[in-house]
């Protein structure tokens, strides 16, 4: 991201490229309201406006030519969504009228906005922290209820406030600490090493109870890798198919059908799941088949969950359920049983026994699926959850900190090597409300935004 004062007047259009009913033009900065102003035509004069107020009117170039009927919003600073004077345009939503607009606005010194640089102007302007500027990007690419749940708690503060108050905790107990170091000659100890070794065990407490949660973060924000797994023929795509309502995989009594990964998503109760459907494991001197034996194997390495998939019609396969375990872990496997319409047959060793054909114990499946992938995850719609690794990362750095902190303590050092560790576990946590941020932290956050949020 290029380096732009932050003072300057910025624009981009906010909604998606292409043709559509509307498209919006956001303008902001200092220059914002009297810009628009200039080349609007309507019953008010933009400048004495009232914030969050919607005016009528027109657009025109220089020569006085129509460019297109508008609707002007106008949101005076600090109370607008960059804390700066904005303006938002709405034009008829074709690509040429916003080019021009946008045209317009540059040829008045208005300059183009950066991916996110809106956000970031929210967050230096402080009308959100760091982790809420992030979950307005997870707002943005959310794809279930979950995950939009999830994003709007961190927007709304869950996540942010929970960690201002162990770093305030934090800070109310090192401070004694340092206090003690402006005093070092006279010897004084302002806090008792015993109570604040209790303190310091409290905050990696509730570091920790954040740090259980990303797991189950992960999973509502990022989805579940699932692969489909088994032996040629026992119904993977028929259940794909089933699964999803459709006719997505080709299904043929022909062994070897399905020679690619397939992947569609489906979201149970609110996750996203990708169901990755896998070429039957087998040898093969079919060179094609043998590349899609090839993307099977590393679809399992990186699943999430594996339903490991048999029929009636076969033994229980050990061998190929061996391989799975070598390339990940057996507490990830669900065992299912596949084409019980076509006999009866001793169940015992699955895990859950269906039909793809007639749909039986499909149902138990997919709750098995969500079982699997959210543990025994209790959380309500209140709870700060943890999803973001940058975050993850932080609170682990702050908590190594914190027990440097204590081993410290414990070999009866100096305040000064104490408050070292203190100070960092401070930070750690600071970074991820952006209390404490470096330029190529924002740079790295803001430029994964769309243009014009």
């Amino acid at each position: 991201m290029n380096i732009h004062p932050i003072d300057d007047t910025i624009t981009a259009i906010s909604t998606p490229p292409g043709i559509g009913a509307i498209a919006v033009i956001r303008v902001s900065g200092k220059d914002a309201i009297n810009v628009v102003n200039s080349i609007f035509v309507g019953k008010i004069d933009l400048k004495n406006s009232r914030s969050h107020t919607v005016h009528y009117g027109k657009i025109v170039d220089k020569t006085g030519e129509l460019i297109d009927d508008v609707l002007i919003t106008v949101f005076k600073g600090p109370n607008s969504y960059t804390g700066e004077d904005t303006v938002e345009i709405s034009t008829h939503g074709n690509p040429v009228i916003c080019t021009k607009v946008i045209q317009l606005l540059v040829d008045k010194k208005v300059r183009l906005a950066e991916p996110g640089e809106f956000t970031k102007r929210a967050y230096l302007n402080g009308r959100i922290d760091l982790a809420q500027a992030e979950a307005v990007m997870d707002i943005i690419n959310s794809r279930t209820d979950a995950s939009l749940r999830g994003a709007r708690n961190q927007l709304d503060g869950l996540l942010s406030n929970k960690i201002k108050q162990i770093r305030e905790s934090l800070i109310n107990s090192s401070s004694f600490v340092e206090l003690e170091l402006d005093f070092s000659e006279e010897d004084v100890e302002f806090v008792n090493r015993d109570y604040l070794s209790q303190k310091l065990n409290e905050i990696i407490s509730e570091i920790d109870t954040l740090l259980e949660t990303y797991k189950f973060g992960k999973i509502i924000k990022d989805g579940v890798n699932v692969a489909l797994v088994g032996k040629p023929n026992v119904g993977k795509s028929s259940i794909l198919n089933y699964i999803l309502k459709e006719s997505r995989a080709i299904v043929s009594p022909i062994p070897g059908t399905t020679r690619d990964v397939i992947r569609e998503d489906v979201s149970i109760n609110g996750v996203l799941f990708r169901l990755f459907d896998t070429a039957g494991i087998r040898l093969s001197s079919d060179e094609i088949e043998k590349e899609g034996v090839l993307r099977s194997r590393n679809s399992i390495r990186t699943a999430d969950l594996i339903l490991f998939i048999n029929d009636v019609d076969q033994e229980f396969d050990k061998n190929l359920y061996n391989e799975i375990i070598e390339l990940n872990h057996e507490q990830k496997i669900i065992k299912v049983l596949n084409k019980i319409d076509l006999a009866e047959i001793n169940s015992s060793g699955y895990d859950v026994k269906i039909s793809a054909k007639t749909g039986e114990g499909i149902e138990q499946l997919l709750n098995l699926l969500e079982q699997k992938a959210l543990g025994a995850a209790n959380y309500t719609e209140k709870s700060a959850i943890v999803s973001n690794i940058r975050h993850y990362n932080c609170l682990k750095e702050a908590k190594i900190s914190l027990h440097n902190a204590m081993d410290s303590i414990a070999k009866k050092m100096s305040g000064e090597f104490i408050a070292v560790d203190l100070r960092n576990a401070e930070n750690q946590l600071g970074e991820i409300i952006g209390t404490i941020s470096s330029d190529d932290i924002l740079n790295n956050i803001f430029q994964k935004f769309c243009i014009g949020k």
